[in-house]
């Protein structure tokens, strides 16, 4: 962004030279292992919800700095960068704009200390992209609410203590609230290992008790509140892509200088100049599509229109399939091995065209604010 301010700027080039002097030896070499050592070196220095308020560890911020610090390190470091998305853009943010105030005293320090996390669970067996579908309820019991039913495809279980579950409250809708995953009548009944090599689970909740303090959405506007949190998701996906872009890039340029063939370096040549040229256009779109979709959520009451966030993510996710394999592409097959940066790349941003919403969900999204508004509405 051309109109940070100053402060702004101090703190996205602190995080870079971090990111860069710490987490860039061992970049792409996690997988299904939390960076802890990266992480604790972002809480330590005050880099874990800079969008959440001090009182509860955060920096003060916006979303704007928190989106700009996810892309920055998911440039160093792909790993670390998704944990970073995950514990700034999703259940801990959901905490943050609609928990009672026991419950952000409770659930949110922790987080910013690397020492918890909080999970998110939407999907269902028989729910996925059809939300409405979902049968896990929530009904009263005395103080509090017992929980039923089940949930898939849930990330970072294996560092988070909780979770906050989407839940259809009898009789009113949808809503959501922070169960702990160690309540008695949590039964962790599955675990996936996805084509990047993470795990996902699947978990029954069998009359789980969860207080009332800690709902978070319930009622006329509660679907409607969680569909502001899933948008930031997806800003929150977009910007960690638009950095995975960058990582894979920056290794193409760095291989066509050094890679040799027919007595030049391979850059020189026309077509493998074109290629950087077309992965430059794409990621300089990615990231101001992104750069743009936050600026004007923080400007609107941190709310981010769904077009603005749908855009942002369908194109940022479809375009870096391309340009992660064309980053494969042109390192031949030095990239198509086990054990390459890239390839583990190249399976990882495939997800990324699922989650959050498929490509599908996100043009329905697009479409819709086209055919209601007219395309007015989209300059």
């Amino acid at each position: 962004m051309d109109d940070l301010s100053d402060e702004q700027r101090m703190v996205l080039e602190t995080v870079r030279d971090l990111a860069e002097q710490n987490f860039a030896e061992k970049a792409c070499t996690w997988h299904d292992e939390t960076p802890w050592e990266n992480v604790e070196l972002l809480a330590d220095r005050g880099f874990l919800g800079l969008n959440f308020d001090e009182q509860y560890g955060g920096g003060g911020m916006t979303e704007v700095e928190a989106l700009l610090t996810i892309e920055i390190v998911s440039r160093v470091c792909p790993d670390t960068g998704l944990f970073l998305d995950s514990q700034t853009m999703l259940g801990p943010r959901a905490v943050a704009e609609f928990g009672t105030e026991a419950a952000k005293e409770r659930y949110l320090p922790p987080v910013m200390n690397a020492e918890d996390g909080i999970a998110l669970s939407i999907s269902e067996p028989g729910a996925g992209s059809d939300v409405g579908a979902m049968n896990t309820t929530a009904e009263e019991d005395g103080d509090g609410f017992r929980v039923n039913g089940e949930k898939t495809w849930v990330s970072d279980v294996g560092y988070c203590g909780s979770s906050v579950v989407w839940v259809r409250f009898p009789g009113e809708g949808l809503g959501s609230l922070v169960l702990d995953f160690d309540a008695e009548g949590v039964e962790m009944t599955n675990h996936f290992t996805n084509m990047a090599g993470h795990t996902q689970t699947q978990f029954y909740m069998d009359d789980v008790y969860v207080p009332a303090e800690n709902v978070l959405t319930r009622g006329e506007s509660a679907f409607k509140e969680q569909l502001v949190s899933l948008n930031w998701e997806r800003l929150g996906n977009a910007a960690m892509i638009t950095g995975k872009m960058a990582f894979a890039i920056d290794r193409a340029i760095e291989y066509a200088e050094d890679r040799e063939q027919f007595g030049q370096p391979i850059g020189e040549f026309q077509g493998i100049e074109w290629k950087l040229a077309d992965l430059v256009k794409h990621y300089k779109a990615a990231q101001g599509l992104t750069h743009r979709a936050a600026r004007n959520a923080v400007a609107a009451d941190r709310t981010p229109s769904r077009l603005d966030a749908s855009v942002a993510t369908l194109y940022a996710s479809e375009i870096a399939e391309r340009v992660v394999s064309e980053c494969v592409q042109i390192h031949g097959a030095n990239a198509y091995q086990q054990g390459h940066p890239l390839e583990y790349l190249y399976r990882d941003i495939r997800g990324w065209r699922i989650g959050a919403g498929t490509d599908e969900i996100q043009k329905n999204q697009i479409a819709n604010v086209v055919k209601h508004d007219g395309l007015d509405h989209v300059v």
